[in-house]
């Protein structure tokens, strides 16, 4: 047994982590932020899949079953190669981490959660989507939404300076309003018809009153963390065998890259907690 593992770039995935222990506050939980390398949101696939696939191995071999991508870059970039190259391997007797006794270990991301439930939330069938520059250019969303709704029509914009603007600490200055504005004008230019708006990264619901504020009435706006807590709730339910290996303490260790120091200054911007300690680790 172990705990669920969340990873994440930097630092968005927190409020992935707090959706989920909203819903499921009995298990453990151990965080990775590979903060000295963040963001990947300009990083080609081939980086974002080597940095994810070194965090999910270290996750893996601190006793993780289970990890979540909570970075909506490394679901884009990473998540499948690491499902059909990575954990074949991972789960075959010639691997360090096997165990004869354990069921295989697995890898989820926040895309796919959120492609399952758009359906239920648009009456126009067309959505937008606010995210990094390499999740709307991978066009995963798109690809996402379209294989379970095909007459959604999906448009997305690329918000460049929403994740630094949350983590300066600036989300709620008036500073940040030209910006969010500007990005949801873009979006709505490109499709008026637009009734539910995707935030398909994970810093942005740190700027939901901004971006409420500069919507029509009636634009639903779709927040990832509940939504990825209930299908991983879904999930542990439809897999007993691997709700059994998750260990249920009701505790939360983080990781960093980074300083420890810088780790826990900028979590108390994304987690409603207090303050958290961190551990350092190395990957690659």
């Amino acid at each position: 047994m172990g705990p669920i593992g969340i990873f994440d770039s930097g630092y968005g995935g927190l409020t992935i982590l707090e959706g989920i222990r909203k819903l499921m506050p009995q298990y453990d939980y151990l965080y990775l932020g590979d903060n000295a390398r963040a963001p990947y949101g300009g990083r080609s696939f081939d980086v974002v899949y080597e940095y994810t696939r070194q965090a999910v191995g270290k996750l893996f071999s601190m006793g993780c079953p289970l990890v979540i991508l909570g970075c909506n870059t490394a679901s884009a970039k990473a998540l499948r190669s690491i499902q059909q190259n990575d954990l074949p391997h991972w789960n075959s007797p010639e691997s360090s981490l096997y165990s004869p006794s354990a069921s295989p270990r697995r890898v989820l991301g926040v895309i796919r959660p959120t492609a399952e439930v758009i359906g239920s939330l648009t009456q126009s069938r067309h959505v937008g989507l606010l995210a990094t520059e390499g999740t709307v250019r991978s066009e995963s969303y798109k690809l996402e939404i379209q294989k379970l709704f095909p007459d959604i029509v999906v448009s997305g914009v690329a918000c460049p300076l929403w994740a630094p603007i949350v983590e300066a600490g600036e989300a709620a200055s008036p500073g940040a309003d030209y910006f969010v504005k500007k990005r949801i004008d873009q979006l709505l230019a490109k499709d008026p018809l637009i009734d539910a708006i995707i935030l398909g990264c994970t810093h942005y619901p740190l700027l939901l009153p901004k971006i409420e504020a500069n919507v029509p009435e009636g634009v639903r706006i779709v927040s990832q963390g509940h939504y990825v807590g209930t299908s991983l709730q879904e999930y542990l339910k439809r897999h007993p065998d691997m709700q059994a290996r998750c260990s249920q303490g009701a505790t939360v260790r983080y990781l960093t890259t980074e300083s420890p120091d810088r780790f826990q200054e900028t979590a108390s911007i994304f987690l409603h907690d207090g303050p958290v300690e961190a551990q350092h680790i190395v990957l690659g």
